[in-house]
């Protein structure tokens, strides 16, 4: 999809030195790429200490297995 944008040139020139691309498309393609992985990890960590999880998986996954048999 072709976008046009107002970035900071010294910004895209920051980005295309610190991912080593040499196109813009590129490098702003990772940036975006990484910049949602890093915030899904957040929303992921913030459940940390929050969900409980059962002590017993393992026989749970039993009877599951085992009702389709």
């Amino acid at each position: 999809m072709r976008t046009t944008l107002n970035i900071d040139e010294n910004l895209v020139n920051q980005l295309l030195e610190a991912t080593h691309e040499k196109s813009k498309t590129r490098a702003i393609t990772i940036a975006i790429n990484d910049y949602l992985k890093k915030k899904n990890l957040r929303k992921i960590l913030s459940y940390q200490g929050n969900l409980s999880i059962e002590s017993n998986w393992e026989q749970l996954e039993k009877e599951e297995l085992a009702e389709y048999e």
